[in-house]
């Protein structure tokens, strides 16, 4: 399958995207923006600039989101008004490019007239400090996450993230809408996004905003799964734990390992995620096919291995012991 882009590390992204992923998490508003907002995040972490508004620029983290708290602000307000625009303009004039201030409080005057004519971005959230620098660390991390896009439809199936993929006219949206009625729910129709989280060593799923809730049928058209099935049939972010591939029959021919012994894993941005192939033909039921192979990935995750549990009773009746 090829995908329509992939990116390998972390990912570039401005102070705009950051405030868009964060509008609602982090309540944002911004005070000062313009062309600062196209400006890239160099470094995905917030930092409180305490020292640096006392005049000690040593291991002035710059590159980073600068975070005004109440302590900071208060030393600030504690400065004579030239002597306070002096030590903000000192950290524009260092490369700072947005500050962001905590706790609701308002910008002091003046500041927002340097960060116009620095290009930097100034802005203001109603949330504590440690809440928005907690916050503020999951947009930010989510933002430089490694990302892939790849043709294949993912649906939430008995709790499970499953991707559909294979060539197209083989049913993977038929499928998908078949397992949405079962009371499944879709995730991304055709086009699936992913995300890697580092930490976890985990992939997410989740659909391009252009398209999320709606699905192409054959012979039906475009359809909008909430208004059709309700807003539980859709899911906005899933962990991918299972890729099925369809593939015509024939395709397969010798190739399949009958007893499903034989696992596959599929690798996508450093994470092997287990995989199956399921034989597309006139009368399979893909639908029961696809739900099944979950329950199964289910138990085998959970310790329990029909071919192996199979293996012992074939033994022991051999043995005569039942």
């Amino acid at each position: 399958m090829n995908p329509e882009g992939q990116i390998s590390g972390d990912t570039p992204f401005t102070l705009r995207e950051f405030v868009a992923e964060g509008s609602a998490r982090l309540q944002m508003e911004v005070i000062v923006g313009g062309s600062g907002l196209e400006h890239e995040v160099l470094e995905p972490m917030c930092n409180r600039p305490g020292l640096a508004l006392t005049g000690f620029y040593g291991y002035f983290a710059w590159r980073r989101i600068q975070v005004i708290g109440q302590a900071e602000l208060a030393y600030l307000e504690s400065l004579s008004a030239a002597m306070r625009l002096e030590r903000v303009k000192a950290l524009f004039d260092r490369g700072a490019y947005c500050l962001i201030f905590a706790c609701g409080m308002e910008v002091p005057p003046g500041i927002a007239e340097l960060a116009e004519q620095a290009g930097a971005v100034v802005c203001r959230t109603k949330l504590l400090t440690r809440v928005f620098s907690h916050q503020a660390a999951f947009v930010l991390e989510k933002l430089r996450a490694p990302k892939i896009r790849l043709y294949g439809t993912t649906v939430e199936v008995a709790g499970l993230g499953v991707m559909l993929e294979g060539a197209p006219g083989l049913g993977k949206s038929e499928t998908a809408l078949g397992l949405v009625k079962h009371g499944n729910a879709l995730v991304a129709d055709d086009l699936t996004c992913l995300r890697k989280d580092v930490a976890a060593n985990m992939l997410f799923a989740s659909a391009s905003p252009a398209t999320r809730n709606y699905m192409e049928i054959r012979g039906i058209g475009i359809i909008h799964v909430p208004s059709v099935f309700g807003v539980t049939a859709v899911r906005a972010e899933k962990k991918l734990d299972l890729v099925v591939t369809l593939k015509g029959m024939r395709e397969t021919e010798g190739e399949l390992d009958r007893t499903g012994e034989d696992r596959q894993t599929r690798t996508i941005l450093g994470v092997e995620v287990p995989q199956i192939t399921i034989p597309v033909a006139a009368g399979r039921d893909l639908v029961n096919l696809v739900e099944t192979a979950a329950q199964q990935y289910k138990l085998i995750a959970a310790g329990h291995d029909a071919v192996k549990a199979l293996d012992a009773q074939l033994c022991a009746r051999a043995e005569g012991k039942i």
